[in-house]
């Protein structure tokens, strides 16, 4: 029998994200996002035991959850949480089965992601400031977003010591997904607003706060107030589009593909681990890759 008959499912559950922190060293955002994903499993499992539920079940449920309206993408994510806190009640809780393997989720359509023009984009990051200390801030980050292509999750997670050493040198580290680092370049116009913030933030941090960026009581900011400022100034900014984190890193990456035609550079810049990734975020198309591999591959180049 299960060792997690002994305790509450709720228990297992905390176990799991304790082990997500402590061994797999995961970010508060995917263990925000695996605590969703495996609490919307607790919902549709209701009174049967996890330990009971078969294949067929989350076969059922994925259906479920597919006929409300659930992408393939959010339910392939899903998926893979639910996998993974079986393999977890497996190793620790004597689990014998793994309801979720074979099972995939239904296919979405593919789309690409949109990207604002570059007059679009510098208007976005143009803010008037005046002495606001909030404005300087949003300028700040919004200038980092499309100077060096980082993550919501990544911004929020700077801290100001790291940054006063890499402004310097005109870069910044940053920690990614699989908390993998990087470092990336920073534009001149980035390290022009985060100077100016810099020199705000003391006004408004509190005493031990160690974040770059802070939200007016002086402490981290949230992903949420991020987006909404940014949905805020993209509307005083007469930006048509809905403005949000990922598309200035859409828009990033788009404008320097296309201004530098260096693919391997911009996967890198953008922290992906695979370039097939790059090329959806970039907008690639066929004959741009026909043109490269004509380019590069030696048995393309057609002899003279």
């Amino acid at each position: 029998m299960p060792e997690a008959a002994a305790h509450s499912t709720l228990d297992t559950l905390h176990g799991f994200l304790a082990y997500l922190r402590n061994e797999r060293h995961s970010s508060p955002l995917t263990i925000e996002n695996y605590a969703r994903d495996i609490n919307r499993l607790l919902e549709l499992a209701a009174t049967t035991p996890l330990a009971e539920l078969k294949s067929h079940h989350v076969r059922r449920y994925i259906a479920q959850l597919h006929g409300q309206g659930l992408g393939g993408k959010s339910l392939a994510r899903m998926l893979s949480a639910w996998r993974g806190f079986y393999a977890y009640l497996i190793r620790d809780h004597k689990y014998t089965g793994n309801p979720c393997v074979g099972l995939r989720a239904p296919k979405s359509p593919r789309n690409l992601p949109h990207a604002l023009s570059p007059d679009e984009a510098v208007r976005m990051v143009e803010l008037p400031t005046t002495d606001d200390p909030l404005a300087i801030r949003d300028k700040a980050m919004f200038e980092l977003f499309y100077s060096s292509g980082l993550r919501l999750a990544e911004l929020i997670s700077l801290d100001l010591a790291p940054m006063l050493n890499h402004i310097k040198d005109g870069e910044v580290e940053v920690t990614g997904k699989g908390s993998k680092t990087r470092i990336v370049p920073l534009g001149s116009h980035a390290i022009t607003a985060l100077q100016a913030w810099l020199t705000v933030r003391p006004a408004l941090a509190v005493s031990g706060e160690n974040a770059l960026f802070l939200n007016r009581n002086g402490g981290r900011l949230t992903p949420r107030s991020v987006q909404l400022r940014m949905k805020q100034w993209g509307i005083k900014q007469g930006i048509t589009s809905s403005v949000h984190p990922h598309l200035l890193r859409h828009s990033f990456a788009t404008h320097v593909l296309q201004s530098s035609g260096d693919l391997r550079a911009v996967q890198e810049m953008l922290g992906h681990a695979s370039i097939s990734t790059t090329q959806v975020y970039t907008h690639l198309d066929f004959q741009y890759l026909a043109k490269i591999y004509d380019a590069a591959h030696p048995r393309a180049k057609r002899k003279t």
